[in-house]
C-alpha cells in the first residue's frame, strides 16, 4: 500500500436536496426524477405514486474533498 500525502485536493460541491417516496421509501435527488411519479413504485406495481417528502440533511456542516492522486474522500466537520 502506498502512502499518499493528499496534496492535490478537489473541493466537492455540497449534496443536492433529496426526496423520499412515502410508499416505498426510495430516496432520490429531485433532478434525477425523470417523471413526476416514483419510478420504483411504477415498475413494481404499475402505480404512479406522486407523494414525496423532502429528506432533511443533518444540521452538522460538513465539507468534502477528494484527493486527485489516490481518490480518497476526506470529510471535514465545521462545528460551531
Amino acid at each position: 500500500m502506498t502512502v499518499c500525502t493528499h496534496r492535490n485536493l478537489l473541493l466537492l460541491p455540497p449534496p443536492k436536496a433529496r426526496i423520499r417516496c412515502r410508499r416505498c421509501h426510495l430516496t432520490i435527488r429531485r433532478d434525477e426524477l425523470q417523471r413526476p411519479y416514483c419510478p420504483e413504485c411504477y415498475e413494481a406495481d404499475g402505480i404512479r405514486q406522486t407523494d414525496f417528502e423532502e429528506v432533511q440533511e443533518p444540521a452538522l456542516q460538513q465539507v468534502q474533498y477528494r484527493c486527485e492522486d489516490c481518490g480518497a474522500l476526506i470529510t471535514v466537520s465545521a462545528e460551531r
